[in-house]
């Protein structure tokens, strides 16, 4: 398609889009209850490679019964459920119950330690929680006075007694509040993004986009959710996988409910992420659509994985970090697939992006602001900046957009600047509309697609017995995009050397959380402060890189 043909379908989409949000809607309905009852919701792929097949009549069925259970737990309309459950059936149930009920889920990872779980667990004020016979004993640890209901004999219990009908819940509102998913930042503890029933419809545009849902559509033009639930192509059956722990956004609403939102098939697998066996598992479950993060592409191509002709693989989508032309052509030739970029965080996401069939990708770019979504690089002041270095911003109000900062009213003001969101990320718009990310305004770590604030891991630090002060920060991978290292002052009489590295790391990653623990630690003898007290660590950053 001619670049010229596609700049006009491009601003077509964005010119003709028209946002169509019902006052009622709940999440959990739309997902589960709207398709055929035979339609394959969901593939589980156990170890040994058998799978478990789920409909979306059993989906339906299993959430209602599995929602009814937990109102005779008292579970009701607002309260927070915690769900400590890794990608499985189980989780997409737990979800979808909850929201059904007109409560709001609290995704946890199951990587978290109990410091992290405790944190998020005491200050969203969870009722309940959903978790996993592995997960008990640190759940326990980190909410001794919360009830918790374990996959295996106490949910089979829970659901044994219950109704398969749709619990008796009054209508949600697309306003009321779905979810709570904790975000890093910069110093203190992580602060809850709460997102309402309407941010899936947020979703679907960005996700239309990145899996080319539009390519079918006459002259290049789709619905982009201005009709949400009617892709270009109604016939044609999807089936999409990613790595990505459905306890963050990008496992969460990038793959999972919208693609039982548009009635696809979900594949999950029971096993860690390597890149020989992820090509077999796309090419045995003909996978037609990914998300596959820049850490596991680099993983792949590090694996010298090839399998475009074993591979269905028409659409990919990745994000957190720009994956540049090489990465781009070499999932052309060894994956036989063009991959969308995009961009967008847990407050305001996929609001940004591709979709190659209908405008052009430019390497190294994020791409453009996505149908129903404006987005601009502003100064200081809020003024647009084209080709000049600023802060990316969100028009409000947008419906993907995070309804609070959870009890924290000053920070949900400090993230807007009149009805524009305040990214924290630094990029160029071009001429043409085009985004290119430059880096954090803040301190913000972005690792594996985690993004992970110093100050958890600073205070977990600070925990330890030998840690007298110290400062963590995000340094180049050529994998991972960044890892944190943690700079420390140890206490008076404290011998540093490579058992107390050693002890330091485990502690954090048994209190937090792998991918938290610092890969580099070193010990000074002070850190670098403001005239206030603040600890520089822009300084530690520039004198990590030289």
């Amino acid at each position: 398609m001619p670049e010229r043909a596609r700049q006009t379908d491009y601003d077509s989409l964005r010119r003709e889009f028209t946002w169509r949000i019902p006052e009622k809607f709940n999440i959990g309905v739309a997902a589960s209850g709207a398709h055929e009852p035979d339609r394959l919701a969901l593939v589980s792929v156990a170890g040994d490679g058998s799978a478990r097949h789920t409909t979306y009549g059993e989906l339906d069925r299993l959430s209602n019964r599995l929602a009814n259970g937990l109102a005779g737990l008292g579970v009701g309309r607002g309260d927070r459920v915690g769900v400590v459950i890794p990608q499985s059936l189980e989780t997409g149930l737990a979800h979808l119950a909850i929201w059904k009920l007109g409560a709001v889920s609290l995704p946890l990872a199951s990587l978290f330690g109990p410091d992290a779980l405790g944190y998020r667990l005491s200050d969203s004020g969870a009722c309940l929680v959903l978790s996993t016979p592995e997960n008990m004993e640190k759940v326990g640890e980190a909410a001794p006075d919360l009830p918790v209901v374990a996959t295996g004999k106490q949910w089979d219990d829970l659901m044994a007694g219950s109704s398969d009908a749709a619990p008796d819940s009054d209508p949600t509102s697309a306003e009321d509040p779905a979810y709570l998913i904790y975000t890093s930042g910069t110093t203190g503890p992580p602060k809850g993004a709460l997102q309402a029933h309407r941010s899936l419809h947020g979703h679907l545009p960005g996700f239309e986009c990145y899996y080319e849902l539009a390519d079918k559509a006459p002259e290049g033009r789709a619905d982009l959710a201005s009709l949400p639930g009617v892709s270009a192509d109604p016939d044609r059956h999807d089936v999409i996988w990613t790595p990505a722990d459905w306890a963050w956004i990008g496992g969460l609403m990038d793959v999972l409910i919208p693609a039982w939102y548009f009635g696809m098939t979900v594949v999950t697998a029971d096993r860690d992420f390597d890149a020989d066996w992820a090509a077999h598992l796309m090419a045995d479950q003909g996978v037609t659509l990914a998300f596959l993060p820049p850490t596991s592409l680099k993983m792949m191509r590090a694996a010298a994985v090839s399998r475009a002709d074993d591979l269905s693989l028409r659409a990919v989508f990745s994000g957190g970090e720009p994956l540049g032309e090489e990465m781009l052509a070499w999932a052309d030739e060894h994956l036989g697939v063009r991959i969308n970029e995009g961009y967008g965080q847990t407050e305001c996401n996929l609001v940004v992006g591709n979709c190659g069939s209908v405008w052009p990708v430019r390497p190294g770019s994020m791409g453009r602001a996505i149908p129903g979504h404006e987005v601009q690089v502003q100064d200081d002041e809020g003024n647009r900046l084209l080709g000049e270095t600023g802060e990316i911003c969100v028009l409000g109000p947008d419906p993907v957009m995070m309804l609070e900062y959870w009890g924290r009213p000053d920070a949900t003001e400090d993230k807007y600047r009149g009805d524009w969101l305040l990214t924290g990320d630094l990029g160029v718009e071009d001429d043409d509309g085009y985004l290119w990310f430059k880096s954090r305004k803040d301190d913000v770590i972005s690792s594996m697609g985690y993004r992970i604030g110093p100050g958890e891991i600073e205070e977990s630090l600070m925990g330890h017995p030998a840690v007298a002060m110290c400062a963590v920060i995000g340094i180049p991978d050529e994998i991972r995009g960044q890892v944190p290292a943690a700079f420390v002052v140890p206490k008076a009489g404290v011998e540093p050397g490579d058992s107390l590295i050693v002890d330091l790391q485990q502690h954090v990653r048994t209190r937090l959380a792998a991918h938290e623990v610092p890969r580099f630690i070193e010990f000074v003898e002070d850190l670098p402060r403001t005239t206030t007290g603040k600890i520089m660590r822009r300084a530690l950053r520039a004198e990590a890189v030289r």
